[in-house]
């Protein structure tokens, strides 16, 4: 399928040559793709939703694991049956000899986060027929996400040396963007109609640690380049109404400087969510992940947040199956999650990495082993969903709107929403009944809880 973003200007010239993406992976790369379609409508190429109508697509890769690699080839192979010309980027872009081998149609091949490489490959390719349309018409920002909420980018790369994971190799070492031009975009954002900012990066937390935290001028007074401060700033800011919108963060180790942000979601400057990779519990297990290692820690800090701002959600994802791992550290694991009682959880059997140091580790977890283990965690982490969904019941959340249904034949209008412990694609939903036909995407309501089950919940909006 080819994905473009919905922010397209409606004219385009007969001879202007068009551009398919199809954009694969993590949030990371969706902004990626936005940033080489930004570019490349700004060199005066115009969008095409179809293979069909495309001069040149563009396959964004991803080469985090063994499958993610075979979803990127499949998509290689199919946008050349359909189009014929394609040039691909992306993670997996770094392996050009294995993309060639398989698909040696592709024009041109280049790696993660290699911009000026890509505009370069489809200027050859596809010559723009016409100049820059900068002059001649308004150059919107291309977005692949809906109008209300957008992805902010802090840096590139990772500093850790994690054994399941290639990231450094693919993306390279931390590498944080200037804070003032993180800020300035937010601010674009928001004033553009963003309602919802989440802030990504491969380590949230470790954001400015490679600038020694150089404090930027932003609207006149110097703010460093840090987790905590870029936090705060991003709380202040306010749509065009006057609305703080909602800042949600992403990957965030639990380095003790996350601490210092728990207070300023308990002010309601930043949404009560945070997303930590904890990724296992066993010592024994993070010790061979070559990750942090300090279980118990964790669960008094866990609850530590949770008395500060008891509305906090916690979501996670976690490994199950990696090499070593017996029965008593699965059960470890168990253990700790439902003492832990995270809100939402995400579970993956391992999967060896080319290039990762955790192909070498003996006692290898047998594949019939890791399905059960998985249906067991998924079990566990499902019934605790369920009872902290339930306990919901009856309360009214704010909700931010993300799609509209059309009107049934009793007149009745739905719509599908998020409260502030979802965030979009990974976690839940709010399924809403009876809503006026005013309401729109990005409306942020108040939405009286009537019925949950393991994932979702059911409601109306609320009564004044």
């Amino acid at each position: 399928m080819i994905t473009t973003g919905p922010t397209i200007t409606p004219t385009v010239l007969a001879d202007q040559k068009r551009i398919g993406m199809v954009s694969l992976g993590c949030p990371k790369a969706l902004v990626d793709s936005e940033r080489i379609l930004t570019r490349l409508r700004a060199d005066g190429y115009a969008m095409s939703p179809d293979y069909a109508g495309a001069d040149v697509v563009l396959v964004n890769t991803c080469g985090f694991l063994d499958s993610a690699k075979e979803e990127s080839l499949a998509a290689i192979g199919e946008a050349i049956a359909e189009n014929g010309r394609v040039i691909v980027t992306g993670c997996m872009g770094e392996e050009a000899d294995a993309i060639r081998a398989a698909h040696p149609q592709v024009l041109a091949v280049t790696g993660a986060h290699q911009y000026e490489q890509v505009v370069e490959a489809v200027h050859t390719h596809a010559p723009p027929s016409q100049g820059p349309f900068i002059d001649l018409i308004p150059q919107p920002d291309i977005k692949l996400t809906p109008r209300h909420y957008s992805y902010l980018k802090i840096s590139e790369g990772c500093n850790h040396s994690c054994a399941f994971c290639i990231i450094p190799q693919l993306r390279g070492k931390l590498a944080s963007r200037r804070i003032d031009a993180v800020l300035r975009e937010a601010e674009k954002l928001v004033a553009a109609g963003t309602r919802e900012l989440l802030v990504i990066s491969q380590d949230t937390s470790a954001y400015g640690v490679d600038t020694r935290h150089e404090p930027r001028d932003w609207k006149g007074s110097p703010v460093r380049a840090h987790m905590t401060d870029l936090a705060r700033e991003l709380g202040g800011l306010r749509t065009p109404e006057g609305i703080p919108p909602w800042v949600r963060l992403h990957y965030v180790y639990p380095y003790p400087h996350v601490d210092q942000v728990i207070p300023l979601m308990a002010e309601g400057l930043l949404t009560p969510y945070l997303d930590i990779p904890f990724q296992h519990a066993s010592p024994k297990v993070l010790k061979l992940m070559k990750r942090p290692a300090n279980e118990a820690k964790v669960l008094e800090r866990l609850k530590s947040w949770r008395d500060i701002c008891p509305d906090i959600a916690i979501r996670s994802s976690f490994v199950v199956g990696f090499p070593g791992e017996t029965e008593d550290d699965f059960r470890y694991l168990l253990d700790w999650l439902e003492e832990a009682q995270l809100d939402r959880v995400g579970a993956f059997r391992f999967e060896p990495v080319e290039g990762a140091s955790a192909n070498a580790l003996p006692d290898p977890v047998p594949e019939a082993l890791k399905e059960e283990r998985y249906a067991r965690i998924m079990e566990v982490t499902e019934r605790i969903s369920a009872a902290k969904l339930a306990a919901k019941v009856g309360r009214t959340l704010p909700v931010i709107i993300d799609e509209v249904g059309e009107a049934d034949e009793d007149g009745d209008i739905g719509a599908t929403g998020r409260s502030q412990a979802d965030a979009p694609e990974i976690d839940g939903a709010v399924y809403l009944r009876n809503v006026p036909e005013t309401l729109g995407p990005g409306d942020i309501v108040q939405v009286t809880i009537e019925d949950a089950d393991a994932h979702d919940l059911f409601g109306v909006i609320a009564q004044d």
